[in-house]
């Protein structure tokens, strides 16, 4: 199954377009669960079992597991085996490099750890980019940011134009829309209506709701497709950290549901 297909099917099975990122804070995780590689496993499975009703995707970050050194493709694999096989798994990793570099890193990504999507940056070029679109592979690429400092480097005008929307104009024309979607940041609306217009059937993955400061509402009426779709928003600290108590994954699941319920909500007041 395509990851589009896959996440349409995990959609419609919880009512839910929310990505949910499994990024493991070691000063955020509850005191109770310990410290170290093994509190971050326990608390993500804790995790994963209290939201797996309320969101169609998740979105491990390696950077928070790279942290644990030798023990961190021990806890990534050990989390991912906990996801129902039904919800897609987005690896974050912003990967990209040389054209055969980019090759052993989607290998890795897509056969050793068999993601269904993955994000990669597009600085290197669209050779870079190519080995995560090709086979039935998705990537998402990095265009407008949800940080800051985005606009450090992709507001820069080139042609009388930003960087970031010669980024997504490439990518459109040189990948099909069932292997190639776009990073979108919530926290820049005015951005996403932008690129709405220049890849109109693409899925941006619109990460900044909750901890980032980003509205769930604005940014889908900024993104959404003509369908009413093509967005998935994505939380992590907002949702992972609603609590450091006892009462942790009851908090989690709580915030994930109001994230579904908002997005929801928003979705049916933009297909209108």
């Amino acid at each position: 199954m395509s990851f589009l297909s896959k996440l349409a099917a995990a959609s419609r099975a919880r009512d839910s377009i929310v990505c949910v990122g499994l990024d493991p804070e070691p000063a955020l995780i509850p005191d109770s669960l310990g410290r170290g590689p093994q509190a971050a496993l326990r608390f993500l499975r804790r995790i994963v079992r209290a939201t797996s009703d309320q969101v169609c995707a998740y979105k491990p970050n390696l950077a928070f597991y790279e942290r644990y050194g030798s023990a961190a493709f021990d806890v990534l694999g050990l989390v991912l085996q906990a996801i129902p096989d039904d919800i897609p798994v987005i690896l974050d990793a912003k990967r990209g490099d040389v054209p055969n570099t980019a090759v052993a890193y989607a290998d890795a990504l897509f056969t050793a750890f068999r993601a269904d999507a993955v994000t990669v940056a597009p600085y290197v070029g669209l050779d870079a980019i190519e080995p995560f679109c090709r086979g039935g592979r998705y990537a998402f690429v990095l265009a407008r940011t949800s940080n800051p400092g985005a606009g450090d480097l992709q507001d820069l005008v080139s042609e009388g134009r930003p960087v970031y929307q010669h980024v997504v104009e490439s990518c459109v024309r040189a990948f099909p829309a069932q292997a190639c979607g776009f990073v979108v940041g919530a926290t820049y609306p005015e951005e996403a209506v932008q690129l709405r217009r220049i890849a109109p059937d693409r899925l941006f993955l619109m990460p900044g709701v909750g901890a980032q400061g980003g509205d769930v509402a604005t940014a889908l009426r900024a993104a959404l497709d003509a369908r009413g779709a093509g967005v998935l928003p994505a939380a992590s600290r907002s949702i992972l950290y609603a609590s450091r108590g006892a009462d942790f994954e009851r908090a989690a699941a709580a915030a994930a549901r109001a994230l579904r319920e908002a997005a929801n909500a928003a979705r049916v007041v933009g297909a209108r």
